[in-house]
């Protein structure tokens, strides 16, 4: 940004004193960002040899580049830079668009490289942990699976800690979901792999116990691979990954093709439309099909497939029709055959959502008691095979309605990563059930084995744990279908109509039509970016617990609402909704208002002043809204008005917010350096290791995929029996 703004700066006769300082600081800022970004490379070759040549050149270019922008931009001190022999920007723009793609060029080589770096330390350490499980499996003593499992324990922390610092690197959610679901496998199949070992090693003849640690050893397997294929983003064999198509995902790409016929009659054919609302109802029949849907929803989505068909026919003759002869009025029954079309696409999607919703709401609260499982460890630890074959085959069941369950959800979750989720849920379900009746097998015919009876525990924890996953699942798919952010932080204090105010019974709910949403969708837009960087600046807080960053959040999701009403979507359904949301979001600005002036009292007294000067400019842009929010209003236009000038002054009020946040983080980070408690950052290597993640912050909580109770299992051998 910093190189953009040299580039792109006008050429006038006139320079001023501040424009001339202005132009050198940005080149000085520009030359000291590169020499710390090269003193980084530069650490980087010195411990990677095969690459340090490479690595060294790119260093040595950006660096010299940077220096050539800090000359050229050396132009503070001279009263008449055109007139000196001094060669600056103004005398020489190309020489700084020369180093400028210079700088640009040898910083992406830096950056390649050092990505290349990482991703064979991650290959390097996997290779490491597939040698030690190829020992772990021939090992035949105790005594040398102790040794070999430490080793491996110590390796698999190494293996979760580069792949826990790539996942945070991700920026591709899908891939990010699937790097998450493989390194959750490999959480919680270290563990079992343990025990399942340790079983086998009890009890060697013992089939059951076989099959058991065989199933771990594959799973790890698997998991480690798609960990590579994450990493490198290739598949084996140069296969194409085909992701199957969800009911909700072709739905949205359906409704987009319709509405596209606004734009362009001609932009696709009648064929094409066709085959996608029939690729749609292929995948109702996962519905219609399924033993646990309920009757009465069966029948409605019948229903709306057949409607849905139906209304394709009539816009398909419309549509014909307004190709041949564009007409006023072929075209407004073009509208309305379009908006029958997508009416029905959303009530198909709101049958099939609440479906899959209530069976998973009913399936998990009927086995919220895990009684099979306790059932399982009772019979088995008394031997009885009988019993345990009769509670084998109910898990069974339990097992087939749950994956069912998760392929219903999967059709309805609402975007990639939720998807990925349901998916990894579904290969969950269907690999520990064989596992835990494997388990409970070997504890029957060896009742007075401890290490059976733990390992069938661990193998049931893991189950428990999956189904605690799909609870905390289900809502975030709630959230996502209801407008909710369910990735991001949700603002619980949402309007319902007629809930929060009394007023509103008196007031006629009204909704805007089409063309009133197209005029407001661009101011939308900005609010839907201006959320996007609100949310960038709260998450480089340290302290998320801080009152600022809470209320910066709580503005920030109800803008989001805000903006899903810009698009007709969302919690928000009607006008009176929108200027009620409006209302609370202005009291949050408020609140964060007198957060900031109570900041305000811990930080030096210039900074102090530019910080109340700010929070007084957004009390009374908070009252302003809620002036417009609560004037009241007739007719259509000025309610419309009304809308236009609540988002507007949202927007506004985000812009400010915008500002807002990043000089308070700067204030809080010099006041604590002042008071000495800022630490240093850490050098390169030892590094990401130690500060990628953050055990208090939620959402990272899982990251370091059980590294704790991983180095505790590795520390604590000693309880392994020797006999």
């Amino acid at each position: 940004s910093q190189i953009t703004t040299l580039i792109n700066h006008k050429d006038k006769p006139k320079r001023s004193d501040k424009t001339l300082q202005a132009i050198q600081r940005v080149g000085q800022a520009v030359n000291l960002a590169v020499g710390r970004f090269v003193t980084v490379g530069e650490a980087i070759a010195n411990e990677n040899h095969e690459l340090k040549e490479e690595m060294s050149v790119a260093c040595i270019e950006a660096r010299r580049a940077g220096e050539t922008i800090a000359q050229l931009t050396d132009v503070a001190s001279l009263d008449h830079p055109e007139s000196d022999s001094h060669i600056t920007i103004f005398t020489d723009k190309t020489g700084v668009v020369k180093a400028a793609r210079l700088l640009l060029s040898s910083v992406t080589k830096v950056l390649v490289l050092a990505d290349r770096i990482v991703i064979k330390q991650i290959i390097t350490s996997r290779n490491k942990v597939l040698a030690t499980m190829e020992q772990l499996e021939k090992v035949s003593s105790f005594q040398e699976f102790v040794q070999i499992f430490s080793q491996f324990g110590n390796e698999m922390v190494e293996f979760a800690h580069l792949t826990g610092d790539r996942q945070n690197d991700l920026k591709d959610e899908k891939k990010k979901a699937r790097m998450a679901a493989s390194r959750a496998v490999l959480e919680k199949c270290t563990m079992m792999l343990l025990t399942a070992s340790k079983t086998c090693l009890r009890h060697p003849d013992c089939e059951s116990a076989r099959i058991n640690k065989d199933g771990v050893f594959h799973r790890m397997r698997l998991a480690l691979e798609q960990v590579i294929e994450i990493v490198t983003d290739s598949r084996p064999n140069g296969e194409n990954e085909m992701a199957p198509i969800s009911i909700y995902s072709g739905i949205k790409e359906f409704k987009n093709k319709v509405e596209g016929l606004r734009e362009n009659l001609y932009f696709l054919s009648k064929e094409n439309l066709s085959a996608m609302l029939e690729v749609i109802l292929e995948h109702t029949e996962d519905f219609t099909d399924s033993a646990y849907t309920s009757h009465e929803h069966r029948e409605h989505i019948l229903e709306l497939s057949k409607q849905a068909k139906m209304e394709l026919e009539q816009l398909v003759s419309v549509w014909m029709q307004a190709q041949n002869q564009k007409t006023k009025d072929l075209m407004e029954d073009l509208e309305v055959a379009i908006l029958k079309t997508c009416q029905c696409m959303n009530e198909l999607k709101r049958e099939v959502h609440s479906a899959a919703t209530s069976l998973a709401a009913d399936l998990l609260k009927y086995h919220t008691d895990h009684m099979v499982l306790k059932a399982l460890k009772i019979t088995g630890g008394e031997g009885n095979l009988e019993a345990v074959a009769e509670y084998t085959c109910k898990l069974s069941e339990q097992k087939e309605q749950l994956v069912e369950m998760c392929r219903l959800l999967r059709h309805v979750s609402g975007t990639e990563p939720l998807e990925i989720t349901c998916i990894h849920a579904e290969d969950t379900f269907q690999v520990t059930g064989p596992q835990i009746i494997s388990a409970a097998e070997t504890l029957a015919l060896h009742p007075t084995s401890k290490i059976a009876k733990e390992n069938l525990e661990v193998f049931c924890e893991a189950w428990e744990s999956q189904l605690s996953d799909m609870s905390m699942l289900l809502r975030e798919i709630n959230d996502v279908f209801e407008g909710r952010r369910g990735e991001k932080r949700v603002y619980l204090s949402l309007p319902r109509p007629g809930k929060h105010n009394a007023n509103l019974k008196a007031l006629k709910p009204v909704k805007l039509d089409t063309e009133e949403q197209a005029k407001i969708a661009k101011l939308g837009l900005e609010l839907h970016l201006l959320t996007s960087d609100v949310d960038s600046e709260t998450e480089k807080w340290e302290d998320q617990e801080n009152e600022i960053v809470q209320h910066g959040q709580g503005m920030s999701s109800m803008a989001y609402s805000m903006y899903l009403f810009t698009r007709g979507e969302g919690l928000l359904k009607t006008t009176q909704d929108l200027f009620h949301q409006a209302e609370i979001f202005a009291a949050e600005g408020t609140k964060l208002a007198s957060a900031l002036h109570a900041f305000s009292d811990q930080v030096p007294e210039d900074d102090k002043t530019l910080l109340l000067l700010e929070a007084e400019k957004l009390v009374s842009m908070c009252k302003q809204l809620q002036l417009t929010a609560k004037a009241s209003v007739q007719g259509k236009s000025a309610t419309f008005t009304k809308v236009d000038a609540c988002i507007l002054k949202t927007r506004n009020m985000m812009t400010v917010l915008c500002q807002l946040l990043p000089l308070c983080c700067k204030l809080l980070r010099k006041n604590k350096a002042g008071n000495g408690c800022l630490k240093p950052a850490p050098p390169w290597r030892e590094d990401r290791i130690q500060t990628g993640t953050n055990v208090h912050t939620p959402e990272r909580r899982t990251e370091t995929f059980g590294i704790k109770s991983l180095e505790n299992h590795v520390t604590n051998m000693t309880f392994l029996e020797r006999k």
